[in-house]
């Protein structure tokens, strides 16, 4: 009888120091193994140009993002009248300070046409982050017609809700006495909308004011 005490309460043991292990070889959970599939995430962007002694005309923005992989597409971006695609890889490092880098590479079409490496860069410390985005358009209608592209800005977020800041850009999407032109912007978040109002040129009788609104999901 002993021995067959025994026997019984080695094999208890045994299974309850096995279980763990067995536990831990569950599948994880539905929710999780549907975020790791669910890896896409997508933004639009619009732009509105109140342009001096220019018709109003609207530029917006479709970008994708699966880990690496990044897909846009433009229109009135380059030029107007002019669409463009691009494809481009994610790179990311840092939390405390945030570094993102994507090099891009896209096609453009329209009353401009051509090949044009591009970027995206931001660096994010605390509630600052230097940002800039570029290309440079080799257009196969002529060299004369290839141009740089640029927009640097600044960005303050004291709240969640409210940014600011400082911006610049040099494009050929419409003209003014300025090669290069500079201003403040002021914008408002809430969940994943987000509206800014940029004003270039402040110190010009007339200056250019950009309307911009983003949605991400």
């Amino acid at each position: 009888m002993k021995k067959r005490s025994m026997a019984m309460i080695a094999a208890v043991m045994v299974f309850t120091r096995q279980a763990p292990a067995q536990t831990a070889k569950e599948p994880p959970p539905a929710d999780a193994a549907e975020a790791t599939s669910a890896a896409w995430s997508f933004s639009v962007l619009v732009d509105g140009f109140v342009v001096p002694h220019s018709e109003f005309f609207v530029s917006p923005i479709f970008s994708a993002d699966h880990h690496w992989l990044h897909l846009e597409a433009r229109y009135n971006y380059e030029d107007q009248r002019t669409g463009s695609l691009w494809a481009g890889y994610n790179f990311s490092a840092g939390h405390k300070v945030a570094l993102e880098v994507t090099p891009m590479l896209g096609g453009v079409f329209g009353n401009s046409n051509g090949i044009a490496p591009g970027y995206y860069f931001s660096l994010a410390y605390w509630k600052v982050e230097l940002s800039s985005t570029g290309e440079y358009i080799f257009n196969t209608d002529g060299h004369n017609a290839s141009f740089f592209y640029s927009w640097p800005q600044v960005t303050f977020t004291p709240v969640d809700w409210l940014h600011t800041g400082f911006a610049a850009q040099r494009t050929k999407l419409y003209h003014t006495n300025l090669d290069v032109q500079r201003g403040p912007f002021l914008g408002f978040s809430h969940k994943n909308l987000s509206f800014t109002t940029y004003v270039f040129n402040p110190g010009l009788d007339q200056p250019t004011v950009v309307f911009e609104a983003g949605f991400e999901f």
